[in-house]
């Protein structure tokens, strides 16, 4: 529900100010009319512009959830404003019910549901939105609401699949640089008298040398050097949310050696799997690339497919401009057109999909079953030469005494 700020006039001509809540404007002018006021002025209210405006996130399960029941409802015959209402009413999340009752006052005022969908990007992705979109059109919108909320359960699961996977290999890097930090900022200085009487004499191992000097400069500038990271952080974030930028990023992730190889798969996986669906529900194929060119999450994959709709159009066949590209991997490329040629396509992309994800998943654990050992072998690695760099000029005086 959206609050409105009115100014109204009772029986008797006197004015009246306050709020009320209500989906739209027209239903808040209706609301006063029943109270015998005589609306002047009705607007949303400014911290309701503000939060409409920030659209709220809502978490991806509950989202998928919500698509579930709508095409329920739709396919029980309930009007598709009422269906929406009803989701409204039920719905116990406050971010969004607020998002659901936004969308039910632009289709009351004439917007299409994707349109009305497409003002609130951080409760449903964009290419949901050409999903339910390409549906309405084309008369499949139930179907199209289960299949996005199945990829959105999908991309959910995965997401959590590879934060799950990567827990462990990150806490084992946040704890070693912790103990790495302790050591050469607090433990090392200890030694000082010690190293200095070596250096002195010209017995101090150059390695002690180098971890003191690194000691001296994490004291001194340890909270400039903390700073600069920070800063270089947001900047290149900035930089990263350019278009430019993205590309730029995008193309170093189809470089990564191994990981560059998975994330290309998973993106190739979700791009057939879209596609697929919607020509599956009769979708032209011209307008499916568009539409699905937006689930690879890649904007160098997302081109070279609209390259491909393009070739399409001037009468060439889909495997070739993605084989040309030089993105998509090969064996996928000639599966495509073998199902060209025999007509399977939606069928044979829905089963490289399939494939695809399993094969993935097996590089991506095997990936990080080799990280684990990789990372605490480094970072005993660089634990152990800050204790033998402490170690060696002290068994030295050990000696000498």
């Amino acid at each position: 529900m959206t609050n409105f700020a009115y100014v109204a006039r009772d029986a008797t001509g006197q004015r009246v100010a306050g709020t009320l809540e209500a989906t739209t404007q027209r239903e808040a002018v209706s609301l006063l009319s029943g109270r015998e006021l005589f609306p002047l002025e009705v607007a949303v209210k400014e911290e309701t512009q503000f939060r409409l405006r920030r659209s709220p996130r809502v978490k991806p399960q509950l989202v998928a959830t919500t698509y579930n029941q709508l095409a329920a409802l739709l396919r029980s015959g309930v009007p598709l404003l009422r269906s929406i209402d009803v989701l409204r009413r039920q719905c116990s999340h406050a971010g969004l019910r607020q998002v659901l009752g936004d969308v039910h006052g632009r289709i009351e005022e004439g917007d299409s549901l994707a349109d009305a969908m497409s003002r609130h990007p951080k409760a449903f992705s964009e290419l949901a939105t050409s999903i339910v979109r390409a549906g309405a059109e084309g008369g499949f919108l139930e179907e199209a609401l289960n299949r996005v909320a199945m990829f959105t359960e999908q991309q959910d699961e995965l997401k959590g699949r590879v934060v799950g996977a990567l827990a462990y290999p990150g806490f084992l890097a946040i704890v070693g640089t912790v103990v790495i930090n302790v050591l050469v900022i607090f433990v090392v200085p200890k030694f000082e008298s010690l190293f200095a009487r070596l250096r002195e004499e010209g017995q101090l191992p150059f390695v002690t040398d180098l971890v003191v000097g690194a000691s001296k400069v994490m004291q001194s500038y340890g909270l400039l050097l903390l700073l600069g990271l920070v800063i270089a952080f947001f900047l290149l974030r900035a930089r990263l949310q350019t278009k430019e930028g993205r590309r730029l990023m995008d193309r170093v992730r189809l470089k990564l050696p191994m990981a560059g190889t998975i994330y290309v798969r998973f993106a190739v996986a979700r791009f057939c799997r879209v596609l697929g669906t919607l020509l599956h529900g009769g979708v032209p194929i011209v307008r499916s690339l568009r539409i699905s060119s937006d689930s690879t999450g890649n904007v160098v994959l997302s081109e070279a497919v609209q390259k491909a709709a393009d070739n399409i159009t001037a009468g060439e066949s889909l495997a070739v401009p993605l084989g040309q590209s030089g993105h998509f991997p090969q064996d996928i490329v000639e599966m495509i057109s073998v199902a060209e040629e025999s007509n399977t396509l939606e069928t044979v992309l829905t089963d490289i999909a399939d494939s695809l994800e399993k094969q993935t998943w097996r590089q991506l654990d095997l990936a990080v079953r080799l990280l684990e050992p990789v990372m605490l072998l480094i970072l005993a690695g660089i634990v152990l030469v800050v204790v033998v760099a402490l170690l060696v000029p002290v068994m030295r005086m050990g000696m000498a005494v």
